[in-house]
């Protein structure tokens, strides 16, 4: 090993070692632990706020929108500890803000343990959004209820594959300014657009999820975070018509961890680079995680040269002890993304890839090229490592390229990367 290979190998060890304590150390302090020590059964002094109490209707069609404002409100403005209860039922409901700050001394709590079905006329949704958690510091939402988006009954709109100016069809759950929140065991069914939106928070661990809709469904991201700070993905099960998990500008500090992804898109990293005034993407880790039948494995995929766009850094990123089955691009670094729909301006892209470490990825594919990574030449891509990767196709030998990039290799390469 040449003593430059040698530093740069060193130099990134460090820094995942570094970003891995972060990720794994910070908000223990104040926050909230992966086990939120919230019960199914309300704890001694906690009162519980039934939207039952609030008239609300377990038919399944009537709009239950003030029973469940009328309830959070009463939950949120309490000044003891409170908890907000969905029963067993199929209760309606279209857009609802749920939006602090609240009185209490603890986390807001939200149990949902029967069905929560959205209202599918899309003029209800001035916003596209549906159940709205904003501005709150403590959130615990669980309950191993279901969140059924009736997704189906409105996928007919979704037109963003073929128009730029699209507008996106309403998420599931939306975490906006959230800080120090907890989603876990809940079902989320069918969404109109994504099922999880996280934007503006921080600190927010959501484990043991459930996240299902048809392979064909639009633009129906399982996890699609942006701008948020500190979050864990978890022990959970995603098939779903787009990515299984999204991670868009602004995001630092993001560790997805033994989540199964397919049917979907992959893990992907961007699009990135469109829009102006997005921030870097810094800090993620995909660990031990399984691909099942899916049309992307891992990518980081940006635009090409767009006007007025200023340059940003996609850096510090960990794929390791990957399982792939049956998929196709297992491994992606696209600077020349486009996306369905849009009209580029073909130029180097401005974003910047660096430290991006892929490690112990291995399994089938159904592609003829298993690793591709075409890089900016204007930011070539600095400090791939590409360490024990072994992808076999079921159709044939399979092929790697890369373009304008620095790859480090180690161990078995399986195919082998020719740059």
């Amino acid at each position: 090993m040449g003593k430059d290979l040698y530093i740069d190998l060193v130099l990134v060890v460090l820094f995942l070692i570094t970003t891995n304590t972060l990720i794994e150390g910070r908000g223990k302090g104040g926050g909230l632990a992966d086990g939120d020590g919230i019960s199914a059964i309300p704890g001694p002094g906690e009162k519980v706020f039934n939207i039952l109490n609030f008239d609300a209707k377990a038919d399944g069609k009537t709009d239950n929108v003030e029973a469940f404002m009328g309830a959070f409100r009463a939950a949120c403005d309490h000044p003891g500890k409170s908890r907000l209860l969905i029963p067993p039922g199929i209760f309606a409901v279209s857009q609802v803000v749920f939006a602090g700050p609240c009185k209490g001394p603890g986390p807001m709590v939200v149990q949902i343990v029967g069905t929560i079905r959205a209202v599918t006329d899309v003029s209800m949704y001035p916003e596209p959004e549906w159940l709205i958690f904003e501005d709150l510091n403590g959130l615990v939402i669980f309950g191993g209820g279901i969140v059924d988006g009736q997704g189906a009954d409105v996928w007919k709109y979704a037109d963003c594959d073929k128009n730029p100016d699209c507008s996106r069809l309403s998420s599931s759950i939306v975490l906006k300014r959230v800080t120090n929140g907890s989603i876990r065991r809940i079902t989320s069914l069918n969404p109109m657009g994504f099922h999880f939106f996280i934007t503006r928070s921080k600190n927010i661990r959501m484990q043991r999820l459930h996240i299902k809709a048809p392979a064909d469904s639009p633009n129906t991201d399982g996890v699609h975070i942006s701008s948020s700070d500190l979050i864990k993905l978890s022990r959970s099960r995603i098939e779903t018509g787009d990515d299984c998990v999204g991670i868009l500008q602004g995001s630092t500090q993001i560790a997805i961890n033994k989540v199964f992804c397919g049917p979907g898109h992959g893990i992907s990293i961007g699009s990135l680079g469109k829009y102006e005034d997005e921030e870097d993407v810094r800090g993620v880790q995909v660990k031990n995680c399984t691909l099942r039948d899916t049309t992307n494995g891992l990518r980081i995929k940006t635009f090409p040269y767009k006007p007025n766009v200023l340059p940003i850094q996609a850096s510090g990123f960990l794929f390791q002890d990957i399982v792939l089955q049956n998929v196709k691009n297992p491994i992606i670094i696209d600077q020349e993304y486009c996306g369905s729909g849009h009209s580029c301006v073909r130029g180097p892209s401005k974003v910047k890839i660096s430290d991006i470490y892929f490690q112990n990825i291995r399994g089938t594919t159904i592609s003829p090229e298993a690793i591709y990574i075409k890089c900016s030449s204007a930011v070539p891509c600095q400090n791939i490592f590409l360490s024990n990767i072994n992808i076999n196709g079921l159709k044939g030998p399979v092929t790697g390229s890369c373009d304008n990039a620095k790859i480090n290799f180690f161990g078995i390469q399986i195919p082998f990367v020719k740059c």
